[in-house]
């Protein structure tokens, strides 16, 4: 099964389920400290955080590999009457992207790793914008077994990434096996 078919497969049942998307509880604490603007949400998925930060009125990018999610997302904001502009794009693909250097004042990415993509992000990010990540790293004391360690972050990964950065929040929780990371561009 290809990825969109796999994703696309798995956000039906969750919508089946009626399962309502929420937004990255890490990403509502720190988004205390945005002040609007432009973001792009990749990888999105049913798009909890896009949702969460189109109500807090940003104007927000949503990308994801699957239509069914992208077409949920089109849904809710016409609804709420959003600012969300959801894509469907295959992100192994980012290259074929035509976002100028410094068009987001925050670009989010949940529980999805493609390492090709840091150097992107770091360019589309406006001078003092931010970035927040969160997505599984290879912590001793949690191995998630159904995942692959080319899809786990190592240890201090982000941090390494991102250390250049004003870095707002670094965590690594061991018993979770997450790695999050919220920070400023110089």
């Amino acid at each position: 099964m290809n990825s969109r078919n796999k994703w696309n497969t798995k956000h039906k049942e969750r919508l089946h389920d009626q399962m309502e998307p929420v937004p990255n509880l890490r990403l509502k604490v720190m988004s205390a400290n945005l002040n609007g603007g432009t973001v792009l949400d990749l990888a999105c998925g049913l798009g909890g955080n896009s949702l969460f930060l189109a109500r807090k009125n940003y104007d927000v990018q949503a990308v994801d590999i699957s239509n069914v999610a992208i077409n949920y997302i089109q849904e809710q904001a016409s609804i709420e009457k959003l600012k969300i502009h959801p894509m469907v794009c295959d992100l192994t693909k980012w290259n074929e992207l035509n976002w100028q250097n410094n068009s987001f004042d925050l670009v989010v990415i949940t529980y999805y790793l493609d390492r090709t993509l840091f150097p992107f992000v770091k360019r589309i990010i406006k001078k003092k914008g931010y970035f927040f990540m969160e997505t599984y790293y290879q912590s001793p004391q949690n191995e998630i077994q159904r995942l692959s360690n080319q899809y786990k972050l190592q240890p201090k990964e982000l941090l390494a990434e991102f250390g250049d950065w004003n870095v707002l929040s670094f965590e690594e929780n061991e018993l979770e096996g997450r790695q999050t990371i919220f920070c400023q561009k110089p």
